[in-house]
């Protein structure tokens, strides 16, 4: 059986549905537009500083060696104190030399007393010239073996060369040291040395830069350091770099260099690893925009603008270094535009957008974004 509807209903239906549709248009055209955030984009000169993980090193660490043959009666410091310099480290044994001195001071009083007594009888021709020389050679040869003598009886005491953190102690009281063996280290400590590598593209990227004018060095290429410490804290003081090699270490393809820094609190230990802050390079007339602000197409790297009548269009970029979240960007943008950092979902090209206010989040719409 076919059932036939009546004319009217299907007019009733036809109707009800062109109003529907009238109603979803109207209602699409009364949508507001998107809401986004906008950064300003800026040129100005602006700071690129340079970070490397590093290690310190005492600025002098010094080998402790016995000058003489003797036996170590005793040991004067706690093994990693710090021991100022001066500072008695060792006592060797001291009779040999003892004795040795004062053969050595016997010898060199007889040859004094002698050439005292030839020189003025040489004046008035009682002696020959070759018995004044023998005395005269046997005087000064009396006083260099004294002087050694009393060199050797000093060297029994075995000092530091260095204010600094001692080190483990090589051989212990009671053991017979040779003259030049090693007995311990002294780390001076302050200065500190921080030694850090800067790679080789990274550091020939920013020479390239300072020769077309887009990059500043520091004035007699002085940088200014700062450390972080292995708690995270940052180190009260400020350092400087003193050296950077001017050659690539073939096997590791970096560059030597290393900064000084005061260490008179003993905060930073010898052998401790830190994260260094190198500062002073400069970008001039830069643009930096935050990374957030890019999308990364298959034709590269675009950005979102808006222009004076809201309207977005995109901009395609070329993009350098990072500096922090930001990117560099070297083409496509000269400063004075407005592209959006937030929304960017709903921005689509050609569509108007409408700017977020302070503690609006972009990409809010509709009366979300009007509370």
């Amino acid at each position: 059986m076919i059932y036939r509807f009546p004319l009217t209903l299907c007019l009733v239906l036809g109707l009800s549905a062109m109003l529907v549709a009238c109603k979803g248009e109207e209602k699409a055209q009364q949508m507001p537009p998107a809401l986004v955030k906008i950064f300003n984009v800026v040129a100005e000169d602006t700071p690129w500083p340079a970070e490397f993980q590093a290690q310190a090193s005492g600025s002098r660490a010094v080998e402790v060696r016995a000058r003489v043959e003797a036996i170590i009666e005793s040991r004067h410091y706690e093994e990693g104190d710090f021991v100022k310099q001066g500072q008695l480290l060792f006592q060797l044994e001291r009779d040999r030399y003892e004795a040795a001195m004062q053969q050595a001071e016997a010898q060199y009083r007889n040859a004094e007393r002698e050439w005292r007594r030839i020189r003025p009888l040489y004046q008035k021709n009682a002696v020959s010239q070759k018995e004044r020389d023998a005395a005269r050679a046997a005087y000064e040869s009396t006083k260099a073996a004294l002087r050694q003598a009393e060199i050797n009886l000093d060297y029994c005491q075995v000092t530091a060369p260095v204010s600094g953190y001692s080190s483990k102690e090589n051989v212990t009281p009671g053991n017979l040291v040779m003259n030049n063996s090693l007995l311990t280290y002294v780390n001076q400590t302050d200065p500190m040395y921080i030694d850090f590598s800067i790679a080789a593209p990274e550091r020939m990227l920013r020479q390239q830069m300072a020769a077309e004018g887009s990059l500043q060095f520091p004035d007699n290429n002085r940088y200014r350091a700062r450390l972080r410490l292995l708690d995270g804290s940052m180190y009260k003081g400020e350092g400087e770099v003193t050296f950077i090699d001017s050659q690539v270490q073939p096997t590791t393809g970096v560059i030597k260099a290393r900064a000084v820094f005061s260490n008179n609190d003993g905060a930073i230990m010898p052998g401790q690893y830190v994260r260094l802050f190198m500062e002073g390079d400069v970008l001039k007339n830069a643009i930096l925009i935050p990374q957030k602000c890019v999308m990364l197409t298959q034709k590269g790297a675009m950005v979102m603008a808006v222009d004076s009548e809201h309207k977005v269009m995109p901009m395609p970029v070329t993009l350098g270094v990072t500096i922090g979240e930001r990117y560099l960007v070297t083409s496509g943008l000269k400063g004075g535009e407005r592209i959006i950092s937030e929304g960017l979902v709903k921005a689509r090209p050609g569509t108007v957008v409408r700017e977020a206010e302070q503690g609006q989040k972009g990409g809010q719409t509709g009366s979300a974004g009007q509370n």
